[in-house]
């Protein structure tokens, strides 16, 4: 089977949504984004690796370099330019418009990309009104953690053990796997079951507004309302399946210089969780681009070292529960509205 390979994000604004997800090939490099941490990360030569079902508990992608697999998380540098710490990459888990929580499975090796569970079952998040999914793209930012053995200064309270979170306003609904390059706007501090989890807001450096725009702010003038929307979603979204609110650290977004920091402080915990130096609390922080580490495993190596699929498998998708799909609605207390059965 012919391996899919990852669309650069430059190229993907440029064919927008027509372009088909089976069958891609790669695009030259761009230019303006030359990658100057790890010499060998090559953008051109990324592609996935899918086995089994969507839907499933058992479906996995890798991410691949060269065609061999390595992390999502621990492998794609933070900074495309680490002279630019406003342009991060991020790691597309939830395509706009899609409900499935996907995530990076961070106990095992390489951290490929897995259906999240719930009581043995795929997990989906619901619809509240007048959101339909996820009303953006959603995933990780790579080479940065949210550190659980500390309270973190800025909220009181420990890391999530997860790669920070990022949520992308662009135009582009995106695809799993897919490595965008992303201009942070600002960040929500959001307090979790008392556990810091920051939500990144950015926008892809090849949207159309992105050049317009250079903080939260800045969005209100050309897309008025979505900004405090996204954050009430947030807040909201877990309240369809029993939860609490979700109490939002400042009640606002954090400015530019603040959201920076946070990821950066974040960027070094990874590094001493790769290291060594901090408790990993279950995470696999084997890596194919740091050979100094003792986490290091060659890529060349790491199909049979940990025992992976050799190539693509992919299987016909599983039926989601009609339920997800239905719209859920809050009352002014924004308790969840609750339909007698007749």
């Amino acid at each position: 089977m012919i391996a899919k390979h990852l669309f650069i994000s430059f190229i993907l604004a440029a064919l927008a949504v027509s372009t088909p997800l089976n069958g891609r090939s790669l695009a030259p490099a761009p230019k303006p984004w030359k990658h100057d941490v790890c010499a060998n990360f090559d953008y051109n030569k990324l592609s996935l690796r899918e086995v089994g079902a969507r839907n499933t508990l058992d479906w996995r992608i890798w991410l691949e370099l060269c065609g061999k697999p390595i992390s999502f998380w621990h492998d794609v540098p933070l900074y495309p330019d680490s002279k630019n710490k406003q342009i991060v990459n991020f790691i597309v888990e939830i395509p706009r418009w899609t409900n499935g929580k996907i995530e990076i499975r961070r106990s095992e090796p390489l951290n490929p990309i897995f259906h999240d569970d719930k009581d043995d079952a795929p997990r989906y998040v619901e619809s509240v009104w007048p959101h339909k999914s996820y009303p953006f793209l959603y995933g990780s930012i790579p080479q940065t953690w949210e550190n659980p053995n500390l309270n973190h200064d800025f909220t009181g309270f420990p890391g999530d053990n997860d790669p920070m979170d990022l949520f992308d306003i662009g135009q582009d609904p995106g695809y799993t796997g897919q490595i965008k390059q992303i201009k942070v706007l600002g960040g929500l501090a959001v307090n979790d079951g008392d556990e810091t989890d920051w939500k990144i807001l950015g926008i892809d450096v090849r949207d159309p507004l992105a050049h317009l725009v250079s903080t939260y702010e800045d969005v209100e003038k050309y897309r008025p309302g979505t900004v405090q929307a996204f954050r009430d979603w947030f807040t909201y979204y877990k309240v369809a399946r029993g939860d609490d609110i979700i109490p939002i650290v400042g009640e606002t977004y954090q400015n530019i210089s603040i959201t920076v920091d946070v990821i950066e402080q974040s960027h070094g915990y990874w590094k001493d969780l790769v290291r060594g130096k901090e408790d990993s609390n279950e995470i696999n922080y084997n890596q194919t681009s740091q050979a100094d580490l003792k986490s290091y495993v060659s890529c060349k190596r790491t199909t049979k070292v940990f025992d992976l699929p050799t190539k693509d498998r992919i299987e016909k998708a599983a039926v989601k529960p009609e339920k997800y799909d239905w719209w859920y609605y809050l009352n002014e207390e924004k308790e969840l509205i609750e339909v007698p059965e007749s």
